[in-house]
């Protein structure tokens, strides 16, 4: 029987077309590339540029090296090296201070929402309210708050105390705004986080008799660090950012001990009658290099170890 050979079926018309160029991920990804290079990578580069120059904003930048950063952190007679120490341990107190009320506060209260879940969405909904809302308008309205001279506080409480031009009760004051103001969002990450914790373990837990501390310590908390990791990083960042709460609120007193490192650098470079770029982008630097280690210290502290 004679082997039929077969013709092999190459389609030739299919190889020889040009395959079309897909863009649907370039329409995807290009505009948020496109605002990621304008509004962040660009200024990056150039301010990191400007801080190893003397500028004024209207002449041209005069490379100086190292100078800016041998100023601010080593020049004891330049008013510039008192600023940014004060900046800095003024930010690094708010920190220290803020961030643990700003992770215990929501995570005991999505605790307690979880608990009970039949008036969950209707409080979820007014904590979370107040994170929506311009910094100016919470500032003003606290303003008002805490006014000695027409507040609530001095006509229905009877407190004559200054809570804006003392100390300590000007930390107090702005720890407290902030907490009200950001409280919603860390606490909407945590109450998705403990709607997700197993309740095989919960109860299994309950079996073994232990009791709700027991429980949320032993059970809850580690179910939800990876959260717990994010959201106090997250808060960490943004609180050595801090800058409308003082510059509103306190107006960086009394007698600058809550002038934070941000209002200086602001204040140099756009504030003052001679603009010093170059001083403000070193101290923006060294801030940055402050959050970059602060964070690594966290990511080490609360990673994994299994």
């Amino acid at each position: 029987m004679a082997a039929i050979a077969e013709k092999p079926i190459n389609d030739h018309k299919g190889m020889n077309k040009r395959r079309k160029p897909n863009l649907w991920p370039v329409f995807f990804v290009g505009p948020h590339l496109l605002l990621f290079i304008l509004f962040f990578l660009f200024p990056s580069v150039f301010g990191i540029y400007i801080a190893f120059t003397k500028w004024d904003l209207f002449q041209s930048p005069e490379f100086v090296g190292f100078a800016n950063f041998q100023t601010i952190l080593f020049n004891e007679e330049s008013s510039f090296h008192r600023q940014f120490y004060n900046g800095m341990k003024n930010t690094f107190i708010f920190v220290l201070i803020s961030v643990p009320f700003c992770i215990i506060v929501p995570l005991l209260m999505a605790t307690a929402l979880s608990a009970k879940p039949a008036m969950n969405r209707l409080f979820q909904s007014l904590f979370y309210l107040p994170s929506l809302f311009a910094i100016s308008a919470v500032m003003i309205v606290w303003n008002f708050l805490l006014s000695v001279t027409y507040g609530p506080l001095k006509n229905y409480l009877n407190i004559s105390t200054n809570m804006l031009d003392n100390q300590p009760h000007a930390w107090i004051s702005l720890v407290i705004v902030t907490v009200w103001w950001t409280i919603g969002g860390n606490m909407v990450i945590y109450l998705a986080a403990l709607n997700g914790v197993p309740k095989d373990l919960l109860e299994a837990a309950e079996l073994d008799g232990a009791g709700l501390i027991s429980k949320f310590f032993r059970v809850t908390l580690p179910s939800i660090k990876y959260q717990i990791l994010f959201t106090t990083v997250m808060t960490t960042i943004a609180q050595f950012n801090v800058y409308g709460q003082p510059l509103m609120l306190t107006g960086g007193g009394p007698n600058d001990s809550t002038w934070v490192l941000l209002m200086y650098i602001q204040r140099n470079a756009f504030g003052s009658g001679i603009s010093v770029a170059g001083i403000s982008a070193a101290m923006a630097i060294m801030l940055g290099l402050c959050i970059m280690v602060v964070s690594a210290i966290q990511f080490y502290l609360l990673r994994d170890r299994d």
